[in-house]
């Protein structure tokens, strides 16, 4: 049923950015404090966004316009849930590419957790649409852009957050592929690392994850939702770097994926084929290679031209000279 209260609890919030007081809680990931839900995630178009507000042991979740902050529409939620974050720089997911699907979840007080809860609602008229309670700890990672397959993260040890796999959800089926989501290429590759960050595609289809490795090399999950396929691409140039600072740049009208440091980029990876490549030293640098390059060409024509003129001069001195 409609809230009606809920108007005026979501306007405080927004006009005050502290939301309402609650416990520390997460989102999903395996840390305490992550929380997505008051700052919420935007439509496919981003004219407007939802958020989730505590209220009580149960959830008011509403669609707000960015344009002045209108309320576009709320609804009460029985249970405790969330907007999900997929990355602990706080970046959040949930919303299908074609803006039809919003999946919230559960937030987390522990961890491990024994079992995950997901609400799914139909946007923009907020109808629930049911609820997936899976065994075991997983966290959201995204849905496909037609809202059919929900990825989830599953976490496959209780002593360490960074071990897990990447598990596909038949929404239509409503269960759980058996085999999980790998990179065909490096099919016995054991997935390990923390989420930094997160950068989705226009049209939600490639959901890209930056990770740290787990002290080992950092690397780029870049996952196809629609195909349900993979590839991690080694930043072998991150090793051992703060990573804490770094943000993806996505172009959407091209193929070029950058992660950037304030700003400036860091690397650059090809989309169509997952190269990496680094910046140049500095367009204002000196060319040096091409000095050199320059300098050898120069004394290789110099010293041909020498030898010619040597060789002539030789010729000269030994031909006879013809007497009048």
């Amino acid at each position: 049923m409609r809230y009606r209260f809920s108007f005026a609890l979501v306007v405080w919030m927004l006009l005050t950015g502290t939301g309402v007081a609650h416990d520390a809680q997460a989102d999903g990931l395996p840390v305490l404090g992550v929380d997505a839900g008051a700052t919420g995630i935007a439509t496919t178009g981003g004219h407007d966004r939802y958020v989730t507000i505590p209220a009580g042991s149960d959830t008011i979740l509403a669609r707000v316009s960015k344009d002045g902050g209108r309320i576009l529409g709320s609804r009460l939620l029985q249970g405790t849930f969330t907007i999900p974050a997929v990355a602990y720089d706080g970046s959040a997911g949930g919303i299908s590419g074609d803006g039809r699907m919003l999946v919230l979840i559960s937030p987390r007080a522990t961890f491990p957790r024994a079992a995950t809860t997901f609400a799914l609602i139909e946007t923009p008229q907020l109808a629930p649409r049911g609820r997936i309670r899976l065994q075991g700890d997983f966290s959201f990672d995204a849905i496909s852009p037609g809202g059919a397959s929900l990825y989830l993260i599953q976490y496959t040890s209780a002593l360490d957050p960074t071990r897990y796999l990447v598990r596909n959800y038949d929404l239509t089926a409503r269960r759980l592929v058996a085999a999980p989501v790998v990179d065909p290429h490096e099919p016995g590759e054991k997935m390990r690392g923390q989420p930094l960050t997160r950068a989705m595609g226009r049209d939600g289809r490639w959901a890209y994850t930056l990770y740290d490795g787990a002290g080992k090399t950092p690397f780029i999950h870049a996952l196809d939702t629609r195909r349900g396929s993979a590839r991690c691409i080694d930043l072998d140039a991150l090793t051992g770097t703060d990573l804490s600072s770094l943000r993806f740049k996505l172009d959407d009208s091209s193929d070029v994926l950058q992660v950037v440091r304030a700003n400036k980029p860091v690397l650059t990876v090809d989309r169509s084929d997952f190269a990496v490549t680094l910046p140049s030293a500095g367009g204002s640098a000196f060319p040096w290679l091409v000095v050199l390059v320059t300098v050898g060409v120069v004394g290789a024509v110099g010293a041909a031209l020498s030898l010619s003129t040597a060789r002539r001069n030789r010729r000269n001195r030994s031909s006879p000279v013809a007497v009048p």
